[in-house]
């Protein structure tokens, strides 16, 4: 490799170079010393409410150990039946709630069929509809399955009318007597137990307040997630009194990893969620109130020299869900001054990065880059190797290197 890559001694791509100089890319790497602090730093900013660990942001049964390890984390939040299943029969918690519904048939039957599982693992259902399509995949005289009804936390600035909405589309239960009926309705059907409430306030938990560059959009976004907190405090606290009037609740779940300190102020609240914040991807660089270590980042070998000032990678196409926009894309991270080309982006088979940092490059180099989310990365890798100092402690398996791939 050419010296010229290298950071100065000391720095975390010197390090990273040093323990992983024996492999081939492409690879993706765990700092597990930044993992760590980041895992310090959401239990402080959770303000005493214990942290659901979010699985789909890590993907990697290692890590969501590691997480529910630390003091402050309690529990895992899945995004699909089969994958809590699968992590029930491993082991790894007695406490595993899919905050997603589901509409896996086989899925759901397992769980029926499985009384140990039945007592650790709870869906989530926002509707009548949810329990019908159980009820009609169990048939009659079903095991009694646990349920948390999910809430609709986003913002409208105009009230009901729904075509203003800021914040995800997900359950239609916006107003307390809206949920309040369904959760009579859940208590009323046998074969059902209501045990938890949900609320994920995207508009505040996944949208930055301090997007570089831009004041008029951060001084905005700010706004809206003031605002939007202070109607959500008042709502969620009516909804939860008024089923807690009707049931005992297990739990109340919030927030996410940009919005723990709002959430943790929300009386009504007793648990928090969080994943992407323990790895630190990109997204989360656009926050004024932290700043994640990256923790997870991935390696891209250099394989051709196109021009002066250009390098072109193999592989690449690493590209995060959501609105299909440029900050879904990887970032070069090391060497440092490297960006990618608006015209290719990030490739399939290539992606060329431009830069002056570009002619120290040479054939076989590596460059670094971080992922714009926290999980889907492991999705496209079979293995995370784990950094410890400056070596590669050991290598462990993401979802897909056991097999595993969930949607």
């Amino acid at each position: 490799m050419s010296g010229s890559t290298l950071a100065k001694p000391g720095t975390g791509q010197d390090r990273y170079e040093q323990a992983t100089a024996h492999l081939d890319p492409p690879f993706a790497v765990v700092d597990v010393a930044a993992f760590d602090s980041n895992a310090r730093d959401l239990v402080r900013r959770a303000g005493g409410l214990p942290i659901r660990v979010v699985s789909k942001s890590l993907r990697c049964r290692y890590l969501v150990e590691r997480a529910l390890a630390q003091p402050g984390y309690r529990g895992i939040m899945c995004y699909s039946l089969a994958e809590a299943l699968w992590l029930h029969s491993a082991g790894m918690s007695d406490d595993l709630l899919v905050a997603y519904p589901t509409a896996d048939r086989g899925a759901l039957r397992a769980l029926a069929a499985n009384a140990t599982a039945r007592q650790h693992i709870t869906v989530t259902v926002d509707s009548a509809a949810h329990l019908d399509f159980i009820d009609a995949t169990l048939g009659e005289g079903h095991p009694e399955i646990r349920v948390c009804l999910e809430l609709d936390v986003s913002w409208r600035p105009l009230g009901d009318r729904a075509a203003v909405q800021i914040g995800t589309w997900r359950s239609p239960l916006r107003e307390p007597a809206q949920a309040a009926l369904v959760a009579e309705a859940i208590l009323a059907r046998p074969g059902f137990v209501l045990v938890g409430v949900l609320g994920y306030e995207g508009q505040i938990a996944g949208l930055g307040d301090s997007p570089p560059g831009n004041p008029v959009r951060a001084a905005l976004v700010r706004a809206i997630q003031a605002r939007s907190a202070a109607e959500l405090r008042e709502r969620r606290v009516e909804t939860v009194r008024r089923i807690r009037a009707l049931t005992t609740l297990e739990f109340v779940n919030g927030g996410g990893t940009g919005s723990l300190e709002s959430t943790a102020a929300d009386e009504s609240v007793t648990e928090l969620a969080a994943g992407s914040g323990l790895v630190g991807p990109t997204l989360f660089d656009a926050y004024r109130k932290f700043r994640p270590r990256p923790a997870v980042m991935f390696a891209l070998p250099v394989v051709r020299r196109p021009a002066p000032r250009i390098a072109t990678l193999f592989s690449g196409g690493y590209v995060a869900s959501g609105t299909g926009t440029r900050d879904r894309l990887p970032t070069p991270f090391r060497p440092a001054g490297l960006r990618l080309s608006r015209v290719e982006g990030a490739g399939e088979v290539q992606t060329p990065v431009l830069g002056v940092a570009a002619d120290g490059l040479r054939i076989g180099d590596r460059v670094w880059l971080r992922h714009a989310k926290g999980g889907e990365l492991a999705e496209r890798l079979t293995e995370y190797h784990v950094i410890e100092d400056v070596a590669v402690a050991q290598s462990v398996p993401t979802y897909r290197g056991e097999g595993q791939c969930f949607g």
